[in-house]
């Protein structure tokens, strides 16, 4: 089983950027796609992006152009930045496997929030 933990959530104003982290245990890391998602309150999670093991990138319609997902396999990590955020972009942010995520694998996330 993966370990991901994720970091670099926090307070934002509108308009902001932040760089989010996920760090994964396992050396399967660099063999796997690893996508970032996001549930905002009372709303489903969602994909925000995604990144293959060969760095080939997709995104979310509300993300493209904003937020750039891009991974260090010799980290072990993936980052997410995330630029001209909005009060929408409110969330609790994480990573997990991409196009297929496992369910076991979901970490505790961490939040944004984009204040107006």
């Amino acid at each position: 089983q993966v370990q991901l933990v994720e970091s670099g959530g926090g307070l934002v104003q509108a308009g902001g950027s932040l760089r989010l982290s996920c760090a994964a245990s396992g050396s399967i890391f660099s063999r796997n796609g690893m996508g970032w998602y996001r549930q905002a309150p009372g709303k489903q999670r969602e994909l925000v992006a995604g990144i293959s093991s060969g760095g080939s990138t997709s995104y979310a319609t509300f993300a493209r152009g904003r937020f750039t997902i891009s991974r260090d396999n010799t980290k072990n990590t993936v980052y997410l930045q995330m630029n001209s955020l909005s009060p929408e972009d409110t969330a609790v942010y994480y990573c997990n496997g991409f196009p297929a995520f496992r369910a076991a694998d979901w970490g505790q996330g961490t939040q944004v929030t984009v204040s107006s």
